[in-house]
């Protein structure tokens, strides 16, 4: 598993992760110099002690004949959910508005999406919110009503379910802690991935044909003075914008699809795939030209709206050139 630059590799006896442990070192080492932190990087037998891993921790516990995981909150994790509630109750019964009620619903829903991947989330939860509950409804007994929703608006209904009492505050009704349910992660298939040539094959055949088709024209093309890394990360861009300009939305065919550095290189930006953007060839002339009368004949051409003009001097003032109207 992997998320960022922390990454976890899992073996099925101690020899074959001694063997990973000090290769992926030394790879890190020697070719991308980079140091990996002593604290966090150990080799744990997960039969006799759980991981931690961005805010998880894993164990595999026997099940029958066999081991499964077992993912929970890290302790430090769940106390700062806890003081992040509490700081919010203390804010809406300071100050109960709807606009209140909603940061603390935001709050809820964010913390449940992160968290629901693991097996044990709804035990979790129960507990913080049993631990919560007499601070919230000393709090919130006079600023809001405490009963079963009665008929909540559709988010609530799409998320959570009626039959847990919660308070209603401002017209809103506030989201359980205590309701919250394991997503199944089961579905994920390694090989289906954007770092393999195979696993880009798997991805491009899910592709739409026409999509498929421009693709295989732009993994031939050849630009000499770029890095092998813009041209793999221009043609991720152009797959997951489903072949459209990032600006006016325009289905691109090969011949017309520019990739733009967001962050121009002259200026310190990389051919990273965060950086490159998919543009219509003429919307990447308007975000780089300086005269005025091209840009206006361009711009009449392309139909371009208010909201579209508006993208562009984003783009331009990112590029240090001056806003068109």
């Amino acid at each position: 598993m992997r998320y960022a630059d922390d990454f976890k590799i899992l073996c099925r006896d101690w020899k074959t992760a001694q063997r990973w442990f000090h290769a992926v070192r030394l790879y890190l080492k020697e070719r991308l110099k980079l140091d990996i932190s002593p604290e966090k990087s150990k080799i744990i037998n997960l039969r006799k002690k759980e991981s931690e891993f961005l805010g998880f921790t894993i164990r595999a516990n026997r099940k029958r004949k066999t081991r499964v995981a077992h993912t929970k909150i890290k302790e430090s994790k769940k106390r700062n959910i806890k003081a992040r509630a509490k700081e919010l109750i203390q804010k809406l019964r300071a100050s109960p508005t709807s606009k209140n009620a909603l940061l603390f619903n935001s709050f809820v829903l964010g913390t449940h999406n992160y968290f629901n991947r693991a097996t044990h989330v709804y035990g979790e939860f129960s507990r913080i919110a049993y631990q919560l509950k007499a601070f919230i409804y000393n709090r919130l007994k006079d600023v809001g009503k405490y009963g079963h929703p009665s008929n909540p608006p559709p988010t609530y209904k799409k998320f959570y379910s009626q039959g847990m009492k919660t308070f209603k505050v401002c017209g809103v009704y506030l989201f359980p802690l205590a309701d919250v349910k394991t997503s199944n992660s089961m579905n994920f298939s390694q090989s289906l991935t954007p770092f393999t040539k195979e696993g880009r094959e798997r991805i491009y055949k899910k592709l739409r044909g026409d999509i498929q088709y421009e693709i295989s024209i732009l993994m031939k093309s050849k630009i000499p003075t770029r890095s092998v890394e813009y041209m793999d990360n221009r043609i991720s861009r152009y797959s997951m914008k489903l072949g459209k300009c990032e600006i006016t939305g325009m289905f691109l065919t090969a011949s017309e699809v520019n990739c733009h550095h967001y962050t121009p290189v002259h200026l310190g930006g990389d051919d990273k795939f965060n950086n490159l953007r998919i543009l219509h060839q003429e919307v990447h002339k308007i975000i780089h030209l300086k005269d005025t009368s091209m840009i206006e004949s361009l711009t009449n051409k392309l139909k371009l709206t208010k909201p579209q003009i508006k993208k562009i001097n984003n783009y331009r003032k990112n590029s240090d050139l001056d806003p068109i109207q």
